[in-house]
């Protein structure tokens, strides 16, 4: 019963997890944008 509850909550997050990560990795290439960042996290938790 919990592996299946883990399994349904890595595949919710997993899209927004995958994002946050290639964000914060652009960030770290191209230098870090506040506004850009801002942009990503609301359009995340829309």
């Amino acid at each position: 019963m919990k592996q299946l509850l883990r399994k349904e909550r890595l595949i919710k997050y997993r899209k927004p997890l995958i994002i946050t990560t290639s964000v914060v990795v652009l960030q770290l290439l191209f230098g870090f944008d506040p506004k850009f960042c801002i942009i990503n996290v609301v359009w995340l938790l829309v």
